[in-house]
């Protein structure tokens, strides 16, 4: 298959799952497998377009982001304060990650690893679901540091891939009290340190996989990821409003079992 064509197909998986809680980085690998698009520059290509689902992110939320650098509120998700919470909660998982980066790419980057992160997650969100249904929740004005470093540990959950970074901040910062709605924003605006720090330090350790032969398809799967991506953050933040989680649980679980059947 065309190399082209393969990283528009990427982009638009990664663009899709990114933010939803059904684990991008477990679509990579499932769909990248089929595709027989694997090796070390398919991996490099699979975090270097992470960078168009980042930048839709703060395309979308440019206003919440300029922000967060133009006013000195102090509580909450707001000013300078909200900076603060952002690197709470990217802290935990930066460090873990860094530590276990080799592993990580060596032993858990595998179609049965991804299914088994997708049923373990499922499980997770249908718990939550069904616990917390009816009790009252707090919006982002709640926001505290203790909050946002219990999400940023809950973030640490998505280093397996499967698990799905959004699944495990959405559902942290709900069992933490905050709203369905927030922790899906808050997911969102977490998502762009973390993502750009990750990809940054990745892209430093292979860059001699980025020559003139890769960057012209490299840069397809960034526009097709961000376009992508777009779509998916305005069309999940209308649904959470209105739905709970449980198709997404029942999806992965779906997903974790085909998987499994086709292994």
């Amino acid at each position: 298959m065309n190399e082209h064509l393969v990283a528009a197909i990427m982009g638009i998986v990664e663009g899709l799952t990114e933010f939803l809680p059904i684990s991008s980085t477990g679509h990579l690998i499932l769909v990248g497998e089929l595709l027989g698009f694997t090796g070390d520059a398919a991996k490099v290509f699979d975090i270097f377009i992470q960078l168009g689902a980042i930048l839709a992110v703060v395309a979308v939320y440019f206003r919440t982001f300029t922000e967060l650098f133009s006013t000195p509120d102090q509580h909450g998700f707001s000013g300078y304060h909200g900076i603060v919470l952002l690197g709470i909660t990217t802290l935990p998982a930066l460090i873990i990650g860094k530590l276990s980066h080799t592993a990580i790419k060596e032993h858990l980057f595998s179609p049965t690893t991804v299914a088994v992160g997708l049923a373990v997650g499922a499980i997770w969100i249908l718990v939550v679901e069904r616990v917390l249904r009816g009790k009252p929740r707090r919006d982002l004005t709640a926001l505290t540091w203790k909050v946002a470093l219990g999400i940023g540990i809950f973030q640490c959950l998505a280093l397996w891939p499967g698990m799905s970074r959004s699944a495990s901040t959405i559902l942290g910062a709900m069992m933490l009290g905050l709203d369905r709605t927030s922790a899906t924003r808050y997911s969102f605006f977490a998502a762009v340190p973390i993502m750009t720090l990750a990809v940054a330090y990745d892209l430093l350790q292979n860059a001699s996989l980025l020559t003139t032969d890769t960057i012209p398809w490299f840069l397809v799967g960034f526009v097709v990821s961000f376009l992508a991506a777009l779509g998916a953050i305005k069309f999940f933040i209308h649904f959470v409003a209105r739905h709970n989680l449980s198709a997404f649980a029942w999806y992965r679980l779906a997903i974790a079992a085909l998987v499994l059947w086709w292994l």
